[in-house]
């Protein structure tokens, strides 16, 4: 009889553990699509497995993906894909996802067969509905479980107990128990073990304490800016969190937080179902006010916190003109620089974004500058963008599964803790002839791994297209100019998206192990 018994059907198998029930762990999902493969005389001759990843989208799924890409380029030696059920597939919260990546596989002869349901995806109408009624109920149980999980989360801030996130400095983590006795202290990336177990904050080392309070007390008291605290504490040789000198965000950061004060707040951001990062208004905030031990004066804050709103109220188009001809009349001449000298003023970002341009407010109340600053707007204009783009250049990494940081001074991005990365926008310089030239420069000082140049389009206004630059190849020649057609050396390096960039990272990481 078994020689009689046809040759098997080539398959492939995907796996898919997320942290939510450990019935569905890969091996578990393993042994099912194995005995649905030695029923149905399926040989498994590849395995995709995303271990610890969440089914809300693709980002971050790389075995998912290098699946799909395997079969859109041909590279799939196989006839099906055998996946536990129709939730391992994914928790798409739009159902058409889900549909659409089975779609790709089947439009090249691929099946895909979900060995635990209780129907065979055979394209017969009964089939089609129940897997169209699978697919709703998992996105909706991923959204029913966030609801969950965000309600107990509420309900723990309001009790006082620290949900995720740093201490922050000044300040550290604190373990206690069901009864809310301490326990013991966090160290910066330890976890608690027990479930019953909670997270308080706690007054830091005494040198920590001392100086949020002196942060207060200049800004408050001796009415100093952000940038001036910054500049007294690195002269003094204070170090801010992990050792990074201070800056005006982290001065900001200290003077803005209510943990300071021992209120807890949660859901000042949301992130939920691996959507749009939202900043949540603060009728929107969970609260959990006395909540821990404060180490600044509840007076002191308040009197921060009005000077920040005094400066951020919004000005009308006439009173801030008014104000740019007093600072003229002041100082003689006008600058972003000599605006934003000026901590009592808005920024030349505010007028930037107003008037279209400084040069334009300029002309609105007479004044004209000794020479053509057109040039320098374009320049500025450009700086603007630049953290734009290094935002999305960081969240296009981390949607695809990369962990980053970025240097508060230089912009500098570390990609998985060991490739570095820089961002940089090549103004376009058309020529008296007509035809478009870029010149790049490679930061020697930073040095980093790779260099993502991002061509602009004339007019400086829109991106044309980047350059993914590792330094190892041109890093010889850090300056260098380019054309609209470069060759098909430089040209190796160019993209039209950024989405080859982390396979390029990931390329280099392989490279420094080895």
């Amino acid at each position: 009889m078994d020689s009689q018994r046809p040759a098997p059907t080539r398959a492939a198998q995907y796996v898919r553990m997320s942290t939510d029930h450990q019935r569905y762990s890969t091996e578990n999902q393993a042994e099912v699509i194995a005995s649905y493969a030695a029923r149905r005389n399926f040989e498994i001759v590849r395995s995709y497995a995303d271990e610890g990843r969440s089914g809300l989208n693709i980002a971050g799924r790389d075995s998912l993906r290098r699946l799909i890409s395997d079969v859109q380029n041909g590279d799939a030696d196989y006839e099906a894909v055998l996946v536990y059920d129709i939730s391992r597939w994914g928790r798409f919260q739009d159902a058409d996802e889900s549909a659409y990546y089975e779609f790709i596989c089947r439009e090249r002869g691929i099946n895909i067969h979900y060995c635990a349901e209780q129907f065979d995806n055979d394209g017969s109408l009964p089939s089609n509905v129940m897997k169209s009624i699978k697919r709703v109920m998992a996105g909706e149980y991923s959204r029913e479980l966030s609801n969950k999980v965000f309600a107990g989360q509420c309900r723990l801030v309001t009790l006082g107990y620290r949900q995720g996130g740093s201490a922050g400095y000044g300040l550290r983590r604190h373990l206690v128990n069901e009864h809310n006795e301490l326990k013991a202290p966090l160290a910066r990336g330890e976890h608690k073990s027990l479930q019953t177990d909670r997270v308080i904050l706690v007054p830091g080392p005494n040198e920590e304490v001392e100086t949020v309070r002196r942060i207060y007390r200049l800004f408050v008291l001796e009415l100093r800016s952000e940038r001036e605290i910054a500049t007294i504490l690195n002269r003094e040789g204070k170090s801010a969190e992990l050792g990074q000198p201070w800056n005006r965000s982290l001065i900001r950061q200290i003077l803005t937080s209510e943990k300071y004060i021992g209120n807890n707040i949660y859901n000042r951001v949301s992130f939920k179902l691996k959507k749009k990062r939202v900043s949540n208004t603060p009728d929107m905030w969970v609260r959990g006010d006395g909540a821990f031990q404060p180490i600044v004066e509840p007076l002191l804050f308040q009197a921060a916190q009005s000077i920040l709103a005094d400066r951020a109220r919004r000005f009308s188009d006439e009173e801030l003109l008014q104000l740019l001809t007093a600072l003229l009349g002041a100082r003689g001449a006008l600058s972003g620089m000599i605006i934003d000298e000026v901590e009592s003023m808005p920024s030349s970002a505010a007028y930037r974004h107003r008037f279209g341009s400084l040069l334009r407010a300029y002309e609105l109340i007479g004044y004209s500058p000794g020479r053509d600053y057109r040039y320098l707007e374009t320049n500025r204009q450009l700086r603007l963008m630049h953290p734009e783009v290094v935002s999305e250049t960081v969240a296009g990494i981390e949607r695809i599964g990369g962990e980053v940081t970025v240097d508060e001074e230089t912009d500098l991005l570390t990609v998985n803790r060991e490739v570095t990365l820089a961002v940089v926008i090549v103004r376009c310089q058309p020529t008296p002839a007509g035809s478009l030239r870029w010149r790049i420069r490679l930061d020697t000082s930073l040095r980093p791994d790779i260099t993502v140049a991002v061509r602009m389009q004339p007019g400086n206004v829109r991106h044309r297209d980047y350059y993914l630059l590792p330094w190892l190849d041109v890093g010889s020649d850090p300056k260098f100019g380019m054309a609209e057609e470069n060759g098909v050396h430089l040209d190796a390096y160019r993209v039209s998206d950024l989405s080859p960039l982390y396979h390029l990272l990931r390329r280099h990481s392989v490279e420094r192990v080895q």
